[in-house]
């Protein structure tokens, strides 16, 4: 699917990208590559939040009917492509102390993620480091030699 994109650069700053069909979803880039990165991996996140909501995803506008809309001022448009559906976002319970959401909700917070995001993204890393430190705990032992003199 399809969104437009706003692409906004004042002097001094990054390229800013904002989407009108998006209200508060937003990124920025030092260059245009990286801004149009940005703006596809920002665009997905956000969708992808608003589904674990349950909110609705509002169909893409039409260019021309973006054509009074004030925020367009002094900004080139352009499509972002993103893939909402290739994986299907599941909804799980997880039981854990209060004290522990606080700190993930702190984590995630710090990272600028949600925390489902945020649990998943530590969850991945996580079990990538330990299957590297399990793989080394299994290996045989070296054997050791003695030094001997003649």
């Amino acid at each position: 699917m399809d969104y437009i994109a706003y692409l906004h650069k004042d002097r001094n700053s990054d390229y800013g990208v904002s989407f009108p069909d998006f209200p508060g979803c937003i990124t920025a880039g030092k260059t245009l590559d990286e801004a149009h990165r940005m703006a596809a991996e920002a665009l997905a996140l956000h969708i992808d939040g608003m589904v674990e909501d349950g909110d609705p995803i509002p169909a893409s506008s039409v260019l021309d009917d973006l054509a009074g809309d004030p925020a367009r001022k002094d900004a080139v448009a352009f499509l972002v492509h993103v893939d909402p559906h290739i994986d299907r976002t599941v909804r799980i319970n997880i039981t854990a102390r209060e004290k522990q959401i606080e700190r993930i909700d702190q984590l995630a917070n710090q990272a600028g993620m949600t925390r489902s995001a945020y649990m998943v993204h530590s969850a991945i890393n996580l079990s990538g480091a330990g299957r590297k430190r399990a793989s080394a705990r299994k290996r045989p032992p070296t054997p050791k030699t003695r030094r001997t003199s003649l």
